[in-house]
């Protein structure tokens, strides 16, 4: 969990990383004019050796992280929103490649939970001055989610955030649908079962949402939970029962905060795994892409993401095992990563 700890040892400023990819989703909100900047700011640190590609459709996003990681290298920065960041997550989890984050989309929901300035110049500063740290992935079959999974009215909420609202509206694009899914969402029953054995099994009927968050912050800033954190090794998951218009509107004037949960239409539980059950096959929606159907699995693998941060960043720790060092064998003490130089 979160803690003060000694931070990952210096190395040269600019050239910790033997090398770097970054890739830019030239299709998410903020993204137009970006490469020139990144690309001066690098070059303005000393990252001349960097390499830079910037992709016209997001569509092509998954053959080029693949392209990219064939190479690896020491570093992938991906420039987007969250579901470009989550896509290269997936891919990077388990491997020695640091990812670096610049949040160029509508909500940015990751940057946002490990303290990533939003701004370009300072994203690309925590390029080049941050540290890494380990954060958990959330999986669910053959898919993962930084920072929440969902079944319900999100569904409904992904299906009206068309490119067009999110260009128009910003991060207010989330609330206003909402607000349009509301209505013509359905309730139903949902069994939330937990293999750890930790918590008995929930039989919910009528129910609006269920959500499991691996991270912080999700759907536009909303709390997953009051003690939510993307290094806890833990899942947050919350089921909402349909109530009344007024009912649900004093818990969406909590999500930001997390005291949403105390509501009496409110489940929630934290735990490693949960199972979920719907009355019906219904669609699940991971970090703001439809990727599975229920009945389905979600767990959280624990430390499964090294990630570059502001040295300010309290968000997550480095828990090891250490990176391989230039002689390949991680044996150089101290208290995080080496990396090739």
């Amino acid at each position: 969990m979160p803690s003060e700890q000694p931070s990952t040892p210096t190395l040269h400023r600019h050239r910790r990383f033997g090398s770097v990819t970054v890739l830019l989703n030239a299709r998410a909100r903020r993204a137009p004019g970006a490469a020139a900047k990144v690309r001066a700011q690098l070059e303005a640190a000393g990252w001349e050796h960097a390499h830079l590609r910037v992709l016209a459709d997001g569509r092509g996003l998954g053959v080029a992280l693949e392209q990219a990681l064939s190479e690896r290298p020491d570093l992938l920065v991906v420039g987007g929103g969250d579901g470009s960041v989550t896509a290269a997550a997936h891919r990077v989890a388990g491997t020695s490649t640091v990812l670096g984050v610049l949040p160029l989309g509508t909500a940015n929901d990751f940057a946002r939970t490990v303290e990533i300035p939003d701004d370009l110049r300072g994203a690309v500063r925590t390029l080049v001055e941050g540290h890494v740290v380990d954060v958990d992935l959330g999986r669910t079959g053959d898919h993962s989610f930084l920072n929440a999974a969902s079944v319900g009215l999100s569904v409904a909420v992904t299906e009206r955030l068309t490119p067009r609202l999110k260009r128009r509206l910003g991060p207010l694009a989330y609330p206003v649908a909402t607000l349009l899914a509301y209505r013509g969402t359905p309730g139903f029953a949902a069994r939330l079962e937990f293999p750890a054995g930790d918590h008995g099994t929930l039989e919910l009927e009528d129910v609006l949402q269920v959500t499991i968050g691996n991270g912080v912050r999700h759907g536009g800033g909303n709390l997953v939970g009051p003690d939510a954190s993307i290094d806890d090794h833990l899942l947050d998951v919350y089921a909402i029962s349909r109530g009344r218009l007024t009912e649900h509107v004093s818990i969406a004037r909590f999500l930001k905060d997390g005291r949403f949960v105390e509501h009496e239409l409110v489940h929630h539980v934290r735990t490693p795994a949960v199972r979920i059950h719907t009355d019906e096959p219904m669609p699940v929606n991971a970090d703001g892409e439809l990727v599975a159907t229920t009945p389905g699995t979600f767990r959280v693998e624990r430390n499964a993401l090294h990630v570059l941060v502001p040295t300010t960043s309290r968000a997550a720790t480095w828990d090891g095992p250490d990176l391989p060092g230039p002689g390949g064998d991680g044996s150089h003490g101290g208290a995080g990563p080496r990396l090739r130089v």
